[in-house]
């Protein structure tokens, strides 16, 4: 982008005041009296004058864009109903409002059809599943079930539970992009207390301690998804993490200066050209996929979307030592 181009409201002054001076010059003498001071001093304020007049013309002319470009910006996941919907007379610019509601629908068709997909796909699987996993236990609790019996029956619920933490991961993703329909106040601080106090046990199997500093702060979204962010980013940094190893869960204060919520974890070294890549769903830093102990690699693209739902971003680098900083913004007030 060139910064020395003149934006559209400055040509419009420039070409009314071209305008201005040609019909001036060809249509007056008043140049010929040029002499007299006082021709010359009024000379000056009607040029200024009409610099000004012709900058609010050109202001007033542009107004409708203004408006236009502001509807466009404030639309998003959770109002993709809004449109322009621009009155008056087909001008150029009503032109461009119409073909820009156009393609609103386009895209809210397109979003919703996404979403509405992978909603019923979720709930669809969950019917088989539970079939499954019915199925399997009948027959692990049958008295003549040999130990390999027993032991294909372990696998298959662990693959089961699975593929139940990844339908129920995709059903939040899909869920969490469409928005928030309302907001209540939520105190992030006894929110992360509760999911800390929910994952003692499984920090105690991973032999990794957990740590808060938890500031009173309140924030205006959803607390259910709320605590699903602050439940994924816990989960990832005591999976991935090493015996002995610690997590830190940090809230800071609304006056303080700084992130609303922090998430610190040891674990291993994590290149800095990777992390950017974790936050896409399915992707892990490990480059085996086979391997699905870790989880389905949906945890931080939920996380990143619940953020984006509340209107807030989400970020992360990694620790010198080994291990993850997991940093996000929350909006105080709705």
């Amino acid at each position: 982008m060139n910064p020395f181009r003149p934006s559209l409201r400055q040509r419009v002054a420039m070409a009314l005041a071209v305008m201005f001076v040609v019909g001036l010059a060809l249509g007056s003498g008043v140049l010929a009296l040029a002499h007299d001071v006082w021709v010359l001093a009024g000379l000056a304020a009607a040029v200024l004058l009409a610099g000004w007049a012709w900058w609010a013309l050109a202001g007033r002319t542009l107004r409708p864009l203004s408006r236009t470009v502001q509807t466009v910006r404030q639309l998003g996941p959770q109002n993709l109903r809004q449109r322009i919907r621009m009155t008056g007379s087909a001008d150029v610019l009503k032109e461009l409002a119409d073909a820009l509601d156009g393609a609103l629908d386009r895209l809210a068709a397109g979003y919703e059809g996404q979403r509405r997909f992978a909603a019923n796909a979720s709930h669809e699987l969950r019917t088989p599943l539970a079939v499954q996993r019915l199925l399997t236990e009948v027959a692990m609790d049958d008295p003549g079930a040999g130990q390999d019996l027993q032991r294909l029956g372990v696998q298959l619920i662990r693959v089961n539970e699975r593929n139940e933490r990844l339908i129920e991961g995709l059903l939040v993703l899909a869920e969490s992009d469409r928005g928030l329909p309302g907001k209540v106040p939520v105190r992030l601080d006894q929110l992360a207390g509760s999911v800390l106090d929910t994952h003692q046990e499984l920090a105690g199997k991973h032999e990794v301690s957990l740590h808060r500093s938890l500031a009173e702060r309140m924030i205006h979204g959803d607390p259910l998804l709320l605590e699903r962010l602050i439940s994924n980013l816990v989960t990832n940094a005591i999976t991935y993490n090493q015996p002995g190893g610690w997590v830190e869960v940090e809230i800071t204060a609304e006056t303080e200066p700084g992130p609303a919520l922090v998430v610190r974890n040891t674990g291993q070294h994590i290149p800095a050209q990777a992390v950017s890549s974790l936050f896409e769903p399915f992707r892990r830093l490990a480059a085996d996929r086979t391997n699905h102990a870790g989880g389905a690699g949906l945890g931080l693209s939920i996380a990143r979307s619940i953020t984006a739902a509340h209107g807030g971003s989400i970020r992360a680098q990694p620790r010198s030592e080994g291990g993850l900083i997991v940093e996000i913004e929350l909006p105080a007030k709705p």
